[in-house]
């Protein structure tokens, strides 16, 4: 009973990692290498100094994640800057968009004032009589046809029209 309770007392010791054995001593089938106690410092400064810096970095960011005042303005100051910014944009595309629907209704009023257009001078065309005009000019009006020896050729000019400053030349006056 005596070596029972001495094995138990080990074991007990050896998780709750009292002791120099529990380093040292391993009550399983297979043989640790012992580690010697200089060893075992450095890992212990070494995950000491990671524990340090993981709660330095968690610090910092839980300081990032705090919003000050400043900080809480700015970013107002930001989200309705790009509020405005996006209603003004959906505005102006609004009203190019109403502006190119009004230049197509009045292109397409335009097409059709010029098709009536078409339509209206030619109805007036044909509806001319030229054997009416003539026997008018030369009944009522005494005109008669100009002879061969009474028109004048003349060369043209850059303009489509003539103005007629002085008398043509070599046109006799009656």
């Amino acid at each position: 009973m005596n070596r029972a309770a001495s094995a138990a007392r080990r074991r007990r010791n050896a998780e709750s990692g009292s002791g120099m054995q529990s380093a040292l001593y391993n009550y399983d089938s297979t043989a640790r290498r012992l580690v010697p106690e200089e060893e075992i410092e450095e890992q212990r400064r070494r995950r000491a100094a990671e524990r340090r810096s993981q709660r330095r970095a968690r610090a910092r960011g839980r300081q990032a994640l705090r919003m000050d005042l400043p900080y809480l303005m700015m970013l107002t100051v930001a989200t309705v800057a790009a509020l405005v910014i996006c209603c003004s944009y959906i505005s102006v595309q609004s009203g190019i968009s109403a502006t190119m629907r009004s230049i197509e209704k009045q292109e397409q009023e335009l097409e059709n004032l010029k098709n009536e257009n078409d339509a209206l001078q030619t109805s007036i065309n044909t509806n001319i009589d030229l054997d009416h005009i003539y026997e008018v000019a030369t009944k009522e009006l005494g005109m008669v046809y100009a002879d061969r020896s009474q028109v004048i050729h003349y060369k043209k000019t850059e303009s489509e029209y003539v103005r007629q400053y002085e008398d043509i030349p070599g046109a006799s006056k009656k």
